[in-house]
């Protein structure tokens, strides 16, 4: 599995390099850009819309997993990118490694719809990084393979049996593992070791009803739509997404609580076409187009004007806007120390052999 991995991820390169040269040949003389997004996360009718607009093209390449994004990003230094999709925690990182351009209200004027509570939720990479979309992570499920409303971690960690090789985790570490840590009633940014070892022990457990370390597709051939799993672990909107694709399809977010993510677009330092790139962002964060956003993915918006625009049912539906009480219990990723990061590289690797 590894080596296949590493074949996977040599050919990835292979074939963005070659992407990275023809950009770099062509973009400063076509109205293009490239976004390095994942698959099938934004609306594709608000990209034909801004290549109208503006007499552009904006090409898209995607990642499979963060862990592969970040490959990919290092072996290549960013080259041949000029949008990126990125979660919080690897930016400082990027602006470490000098491979971010600083964005203003000058360059992307719409920045000041952005709600101040998600645009300063991170102050040390604001000056580089544009919220995107924020939400939750919880866990959809068959109710034909589960009679009972599953409202808890610990139904996905100590599953019944006849979920036995029927269940997806997401294939981040951090993730697999922070929620396991709340299902022990810790905190996601636990730095005790003690916690860990209760952790492994549990994903150990786990393990024989764990299908696969990787993420359930969205769409109809999805194998949660055709039955061959009965539980995974997914982000909100993607769940509220495969709910619909199946009458006895339902998502829940833990009682527990759970993960509050951001996810932000960065502009690359050495992208050949800045000024589209902040206009591609400023685009996507016009109030209406914000909202036709958040309503095509099923997440929320830290767009504060787009409000206006959003249905009812969205805005008041708790799985996308989470109650107080949720907010309450559940956490942001913090940066971690080195000790416990290797901690949860290490574990996360053993555990999926």
């Amino acid at each position: 599995m590894v080596i296949l991995k590493k074949i996977c991820l040599f050919f990835c390169l292979f074939f963005f390099s070659i992407i990275a040269f023809a950009h770099a040949e062509t973009s400063s003389e076509n109205n293009t850009i490239t976004f390095f997004n994942w698959s099938e996360y934004i609306d594709p009718e608000l990209i034909l819309s801004f290549e109208k607009k503006y007499h552009a093209k904006v090409k898209q390449l995607f990642f499979t997993t963060d862990e592969t994004k970040e490959e990919i990003l290092l072996e290549t230094k960013g080259e041949g990118f000029d949008v990126v999709l990125s979660s919080d925690i690897p930016i400082s990182q990027y602006i470490k490694q000098g491979w971010l351009s600083r964005i203003s209200e000058t360059d992307i004027p719409n920045v000041k719809h952005i709600d101040d509570h998600w645009r300063n939720a991170r102050p040390e990479i604001s000056a580089y990084a544009i919220p995107y979309v924020w939400g939750t992570i919880g866990i959809v499920y068959r109710k034909d393979f589960v009679k009972k409303e599953v409202n808890s971690w610990l139904d996905l960690y100590l599953p019944q049996e006849n979920l036995r090789g029927k269940i997806v985790m997401i294939e981040d570490s951090k993730e697999t593992i922070g929620m396991a840590l709340k299902a022990l009633g810790y905190s996601i940014n636990s730095e005790d070791k003690a916690h860990y070892d209760e952790v492994r022990e549990l994903l150990y457990n786990q393990k024989p009803y764990v299908f696969d370390y990787s993420y359930v597709a969205l769409n109809e051939e999805s194998s949660l739509v055709t039955g061959k799993i009965g539980m995974a672990m997914v982000y909100n909107g993607d769940g509220l997404m495969l709910e619909q694709m199946h009458p006895k399809i339902a998502f829940s977010v833990p009682k527990e609580g759970t993960s509050l993510w951001i996810d932000y677009l960065v502009i690359m330092k050495n992208s050949k076409n800045k000024k589209l790139a902040c206009q591609f962002i400023n685009f996507l964060n016009e109030p209406k187009n914000a909202a036709q956003l958040a309503e095509y993915l099923m997440f929320a918006t830290p767009n504060k004007a787009a409000k206006e625009f959003l249905s009812l049912e969205h805005l008041n539906n708790k799985r996308i806007y989470p109650d107080r009480e949720t907010m309450k219990n559940s956490e942001v990723r913090k940066k971690l120390s080195p000790r416990i990061e290797k901690k949860i590289i290490t574990m996360f690797t053993e555990i999926k052999q």
